[in-house]
């Protein structure tokens, strides 16, 4: 699904690299969160991947023909902008072109929004935007879906309904998760494999074997670890 190679990167293209010499393979059906210290390259990684960033070193490789971003927030988050879920939904299946109500229907019932449809897309609760925004990213059947912390800005109830969903399109429908995730306790409940960064490099880790070597048990990560 993706690989990549000596991936190496800074905005100067020169040293100090935020990012230096990635290898990592990420395989179909996996369900990976990014984890690592504020500024340790996640969301800078997560940009790489999406070919939104282009490498200063090195190469990124992805086999998926389509892919679903679900940012931190909603464009459409706290704002009065007259325009229901429904309505954006549909706005943007016109745009690619793949209008399809029977579909769009589907969608919101999988993501459990079929009952808020009608309400404006700037009043909703965190978690309920979040679901809109992973709605938007199952338009056109995505076979991956990458997450920038999917939690921040959601209450806990809310949280285990998000995580539940992700888990959802991951093992039933088949669908690659790539998560940035500061929600350490999420990562290792949810998990296939957990990929940390530190110092500009990275690693494949079990979450057991996570949660083992970095987690106090709080779920806290313990940075003398």
């Amino acid at each position: 699904m993706i690989k990549t190679e000596n991936l190496t990167f800074s905005y100067t293209g020169l040293r100090p690299y935020i990012l230096d010499g990635i290898d990592m393979e990420i395989k179909d059906g996996e369900y990976v969160s990014i984890v690592g210290d504020n500024g340790s390259g996640k969301s800078t990684l997560v940009r790489l991947i999406l070919k939104l960033l282009k490498p200063t070193r090195g190469r990124v490789e992805t086999t998926a023909n389509r892919i679903g971003y679900v940012p931190q927030r909603s464009d459409f988050s706290g704002s009065g902008f007259p325009i229901t879920i429904y309505e954006m939904l549909a706005s943007y299946m016109k745009l690619l072109k793949i209008y399809d109500k029977r579909a769009l229907d589907e969608i919101l019932r999988l993501v459990g929004l079929e009952k808020h449809s009608g309400a404006l897309a700037g009043s909703l609760s965190g978690g309920q935007s979040q679901k809109a925004l992973i709605a938007r990213a199952l338009l056109g059947g995505p076979e991956l879906i990458v997450l920038d912390e999917p939690s921040s800005g959601v209450d806990n109830d809310s949280q285990r309904e998000l995580y539940g969903l992700i888990k959802k399109l991951n093992i039933e429908k088949g669908i690659t998760i790539i998560s940035v995730e500061h929600n350490l306790e999420a990562a290792v409940a949810n998990s296939t494999l957990i990929y940390h960064l530190s110092g500009g490099r990275g690693h494949f880790c079990t979450p057991q074997n996570y949660a083992a070597e970095y987690l106090n048990p709080g779920g806290k990560e313990n940075k003398n670890a």
